[in-house]
């Protein structure tokens, strides 16, 4: 310290080149922060893409599953359908069976 300048002036001054070197300090903080930011993103970014591809995995798989699921409620439709219609025919089958038996007898008396 200076004995020739007054002690508020000495003050001023050292509070002064303290504040800039914060000042000074802080910047460069900020910029390697920034720095480390970016690298962090860089290697963060690919796992957002493969996050992407596993949601439009996931759309598939859930598709293929819904596909499969209508294609066997389908198969049992139409094999409840195949069932319904067999034991109607069968019925009619043997109506008509029994109308031309009865028709038969009829011409025979």
């Amino acid at each position: 310290m200076d004995d020739d300048k007054p002690i508020t002036e000495q003050a001023m001054e050292t509070i002064t080149t303290a504040v800039e070197a914060t000042k000074d300090a802080a910047v460069i903080a900020v910029k390697k922060v920034r720095k480390a930011a970016k690298k962090v993103a860089k290697k963060v970014a690919p796992k957002k893409a493969s996050k992407k591809k596993a949601k439009k995995a996931s759309k598939k798989s859930s598709k293929k599953a819904a596909k499969k699921s209508s294609k066997k409620a389908a198969k049992k439709a139409t094999k409840k359908t195949a069932k319904k219609s067999a034991k109607k025919t069968a019925k009619k089958a043997t109506k008509k069976a029994t109308k031309s038996k009865k028709k038969a007898r009829k011409a025979k008396r």
